[in-house]
């Protein structure tokens, strides 16, 4: 074997800076987007946000500055001086105006009294302190609201608080013993507070205490607490065996469901942290003269440029290292500013796609809507099913419809009597308006849905709608039957 030296040429693909950068900017959601472009403003001086007006704020306040300096500078070369001097600062600039007898601010102060959001521990909290209870029976109410839930029921057994209680006497070196029959007093005492019912150990004890809390007229109050004895046989829906162990007719049953409709199920549920995390779209689907248009949200599409300042200093600079700083800023925030651009252009460009293919969505609704997959969107657009699947990743469109994610318009299909292909989505829309519009004493089984949707041209099986309708988190149509 002889070893030799030899040059060779071949082609290869490699993946340069700029196209690393344009790929990882076409992934990042809006959000992760105005964040990339805030550290490359921080981090590059020739690298500017475009703002119209701020800018002609500031080029009306530097003439008025320099008006300031010429009056100033006229006043200073008079031959006799005035009294009153002009400043650059004004009293009320320092301190603020405040009211008197003899006037008024021009604007009033308030003090910011908003509340934040108060937890149901915190709630329970500062009724427990207004309790006359002794340190064991408060330290045993600490435990208590300390193992409750988010909805407001007690996540711990009796014995587990009353070990817990015991071990904290016991480093506090206290002598007392507690027994599970003191817990228990105690939580009767929460159980009633304010929202009635929490602390409860499961549905049906919570559904009794705040039927307990009822006046005694209350109609058909006994009833509904004798149906919560037969709890199962409730939530089973087992009519016939329900209205044996209970003695009650079908009009006092129903009356007493009805009144059980009414209780708070899940009493913690309403001191839940309700802020909701807003999307901002990326694209804005609109009708105008008949026709749907696409167009990009101006507000996740910030305008950058190269600072012109800085531009003009490299023009005129010589060969110095500074310079060459300069110019190596410049080609990146060209660069950058080149991958923005594209990543706007490709969303476009899928979002038109997209619509094209959906319009039926846009005019009837989710039974309208077309099977699609990633294939057929690149094969259009003419890019890679990579960059779709980039560009449909945490992108949101808003339609007349509501806001849906890209994503959410590719699903897959089922065949058709007809030879056709129907999609996976508007298949679930038709399951959850065939259940809508069913008969609740006489639900829809999967097999009557799957022959209804074969007469609309649908082919499915029955475990394809028992999957669909599951991922909907519609119950079985046993669990669906209503007889009262």
């Amino acid at each position: 074997m002889k070893l030799s030296v030899g040059l060779k040429v071949s082609n290869s693909l490699s993946l340069t800076p700029q196209l690393q950068q344009a790929i990882r900017l076409l992934q990042l959601s809006s959000l992760e987007l105005e964040q990339e472009i805030q550290i490359q403003l921080d981090s590059n001086p020739l690298l500017e946000k475009v703002e119209e007006q701020s800018s002609i704020e500031s080029l009306s306040s530097v003439q008025e500055q320099e008006q300031d300096k010429k009056d100033l500078t006229n006043e200073l070369n008079a031959d006799h001086l005035p009294d009153d001097l002009p400043v650059d600062t004004d009293w009320d600039d320092v301190y603020t105006h405040q009211p008197t007898s003899l006037g008024a601010a021009e604007f009033e102060e308030r003090e910011d009294n908003r509340q934040g959001h108060l937890g149901l521990k915190e709630h329970m909290l500062e009724q427990i302190n207004l309790l006359h209870f002794s340190q064991v029976d408060m330290l045993i109410a600490y435990c208590i609201i300390d193992s409750l839930d988010d909805k407001g029921f007690l996540d711990s057994d009796i014995s587990e608080i009353t070990t817990s209680v015991q071990h904290l006497l016991t480093s506090m070196d206290y002598d007392d013993e507690v027994e599970d029959d003191e817990v228990v007093v105690v939580l009767k005492h929460i159980q009633r507070l304010d929202p009635l019912g929490v602390g409860a150990r499961n549905l049906a004890e919570c559904l009794m205490v705040q039927l307990e809390a009822l006046p005694m007229q209350t109609a058909c109050r006994n009833d509904a607490m004798n149906l919560l004895k037969n709890y199962e046989l409730l939530i089973s829906n087992e009519l016939a065996k329900l209205i044996k162990q209970t003695g009650l007719n079908q009009e006092q049953l129903k009356c007493a469901v009805d009144l059980l409709k009414t209780l708070k199920a899940h009493p913690g549920l309403e001191f839940e942290d309700k802020d909701s995390d807003y999307q901002i779209p990326d694209v804005v689907v609109m009708k105008k003269n008949e026709q749907w248009q696409v167009a990009l949200n101006p507000d996740v599409m910030p305008k950058l440029r190269v600072n012109s300042f800085y531009a003009n200093m490299i023009k005129r600079a010589d060969q110095s290292e500074d310079n060459q700083y300069l110019r190596n800023q410049m080609l990146d925030a060209k660069n950058f500013i080149k991958s923005v651009d594209e990543r706007h252009k490709t969303l476009l460009k899928v979002a038109t796609c997209i619509i094209e293919h959906q319009r039926a969505f846009l005019e009837i609704g989710a039974e309208g809507m077309k099977p699609l997959v990633l294939r057929d969107i690149a094969e259009e657009v003419e890019l890679h099913e990579s960059t779709v699947s980039r560009v449909t990743t945490n992108k949101y469109m808003l339609t007349p419809r509501g806001l849906f994610e890209l994503k959410y318009f590719f699903s897959s299909h089922v065949g058709t009597t007809s030879g056709g292909e129907a999609s996976s989505t508007a298949i679930r829309a038709k399951i959850k308006k065939l259940i809508a519009e069913e008969n609740a004493r006489k639900p829809l089984s999967d097999n009557a849905i799957a022959n209804l949707l074969k007469d609309d041209g649908i082919d499915v099986a029955r475990r394809t709608v028992a999957k669909y309708r599951e991922s909907l988190h519609i119950p079985s149509s046993s669990e669906r039957k209503v007889l009262i």
